[in-house]
């Protein structure tokens, strides 16, 4: 049975977010531990750690993910954001651990003209890093997003986040978060059941149906195939309704 929840705001704190989903009805939540703007943010003092987990409590423990900031890119060949880039992954690692999280959703990076191979050469050897550098202790999963292939972004192909899941040093780290607005738009049809059979068949074949943690559920306001990534609300979009209660009913 699925735990259907949402990305919900830290404004005002980050024991906040579990009041703004119970307003909604919520079973699971994600959320930015920083703001996802800033290289540098302020660490977490004891008493946010705190009420963080005392409010998760009363939420009996609702599966819960961090969102990585949208400043990382470890697919860069320019070394200062590589470098920058794995600090801040680091440092988000360390955030999750502090607050009991189990899973870090991120964004594989993109290559900048340098070409997907050496792209995603680079993430791997930067996300080993990023591991080695949050420390022995982190148990923290980080879950590679699936992208919808905009520009020079990695990991919409299914091949590519198989391989680098495979060639990690930390391959029992990671895992996968799939977008479905991301899927549809790299060219992973969901809209019917047949459809739907034939990707999530290739995607146990690539990667194995076992690496999926998470889901985001969007529609997608562009069309299949498209490599464009603009969200739409379920069922107001070109997946439509269908392509939603395939994956529900599975």
């Amino acid at each position: 049975m699925p735990y259907l929840g949402a990305h919900e705001s830290i404004a005002g704190g980050l024991y906040r977010a579990f009041d703004r989903i119970e307003k909604v009805g919520g079973e699971s939540l994600q959320i930015f531990t920083r703001n996802q703007r800033q290289w540098n943010p302020p660490p977490l003092s004891g008493d946010e750690v705190a009420l963080f987990k005392e409010k998760w409590a009363q939420h009996d423990a609702m599966p819960t993910a961090s969102h990585a900031s949208y400043l990382i890119n470890l697919g860069s060949g320019k070394q200062e954001l590589a470098r920058k880039s794995i600090v801040a992954l680091a440092d988000e690692m360390k955030r999750c651990d502090e607050l009991g999280l189990p899973w870090l959703v991120l964004h594989p990076g993109s290559h900048g003209g340098a070409g997907v191979a050496g792209g995603l050469e680079n993430v791997s050897r930067n996300l080993d890093a990023a591991f080695a550098l949050a420390g022995g202790k982190s148990a923290v999963m980080v879950l590679l997003e699936t992208t919808a292939g905009q520009g020079t972004g990695l990991g919409s192909r299914f091949e590519e986040l198989a391989w680098l899941l495979d060639s990690s040093a930390n391959r029992e780290r990671l895992g996968i978060c799939v977008d479905t607005c991301h899927i549809f738009a790299a060219g992973y049809d969901i809209r019917s059941p047949a459809a739907y059979q034939r990707t999530f068949a290739e995607f146990d074949r690539l990667i194995g149906l076992d690496r999926i943690h998470f889901f985001h559920l969007n529609d997608s306001k562009k069309e299949y195939g498209s490599h464009v990534d603009r969200h739409e609300h379920i069922g107001r979009g070109q997946i439509g309704l269908a392509g939603f209660r395939c994956l529900l009913n599975d």
